[in-house]
């Protein structure tokens, strides 16, 4: 490190590498920030098709209890057509 004199033009060049030493210490705090920043971007991107693939399952479920629903309504239908076609029959 350069000593520190009382000359006014070394008094000046000192003061600048204090901002050079703070702007590079500045630059590396934000590439390190940038660095997490990214790895963090990856493990949200992650989730984000994990909740993707979930809400897929889940619709399809969705669907395929309505395709159920609708099977149960037809059949509850035709068996009540035959019980009443059974009552109507005098045996």
């Amino acid at each position: 490190m350069a000593t520190k004199t009382t000359t006014p033009g070394l008094e000046s060049i000192d003061r600048l590498e204090e901002k050079i030493k703070l702007l590079v210490n500045t630059i590396v705090r934000i590439k390190a920030e940038q660095v997490r920043a990214g790895e963090e971007n990856g493990k949200l991107k992650g989730e984000i098709e994990a909740l993707k693939a979930r809400i897929a399952s889940a619709e399809s479920a969705g669907a395929e209890v309505t395709t159920l629903r609708e099977e149960r309504e037809l059949i509850k239908s035709r068996v009540t057509d035959m019980l009443q076609q059974l009552d109507g029959l005098s045996l």
